[in-house]
């Protein structure tokens, strides 16, 4: 996971518009602001808008000079975002007390340390799938990530039938959780 550091150094290239951080601090960000408005009587559009108001807000704020970044930019947009979804919905009256329940059911820093972890377990993962090596790695992806069947890993990585393949790939999956379970002792 990024340190605050790295956060800090992505934030100014933002300001800088820079489109690589733009598009990444979008591919990591606005899923998780568009859950938030899906799962809260709002549409795509509305996550677009709320996403995009939340990005003007960071882009504004940062660019004052007492402003310093002590978070994720991922927790940081998030709670911009969750503010504003919760002020449209009261502005518009969405229904009778909706902003009330939602203060209550999106609790902002379980959410997000949620998110967080989640992360955290996701490039642990793949840092466990890079160490695995081949033909593990490209045997395990072309199972989970490329869903082919075991027929056809079989026949692409020489396996006399699907049922060797079949063995092969369960011994790299204990060798993966081996090293991903070692990652996370570690921690």
């Amino acid at each position: 996971m990024k340190d605050l550091q790295q956060e800090r150094d992505l934030l100014i290239s933002f300001l800088q518009h820079d489109n690589a951080a733009t598009t990444l601090i979008y591919k990591e960000n606005f899923p998780i602001i568009q859950h938030l408005v899906l799962q809260n009587n709002g549409d795509n559009d509305e996550a677009k808008d709320i996403f995009q108001e939340a990005l003007i807000v960071l882009f504004e704020k940062a660019k004052m000079p007492d402003f310093v970044l002590n978070c994720k930019i991922s927790t940081y947009l998030y709670s911009v975002a969750r503010r504003l979804w919760l002020k449209k919905l009261q502005a518009n009256s969405f229904k009778t007390g909706i902003a009330d329940q939602l203060e209550e059911t999106v609790p902002v820093e379980e959410e997000m340390e949620l998110h967080e972890v989640q992360g955290k377990q996701i490039e642990m993962m793949h840092d466990a799938l890079v160490k695995i090596g081949e033909p593990c790695k490209s045997l395990l992806e072309a199972y989970y990530f490329q869903k082919q069947q075991m027929q056809e890993i079989a026949d692409q990585f020489g396996y006399t039938n699907a049922d060797n393949a079949k063995n092969q790939k369960y011994k790299c999956l204990l060798r993966l959780k081996k090293l991903f379970f070692a990652q996370h002792k570690n921690l």
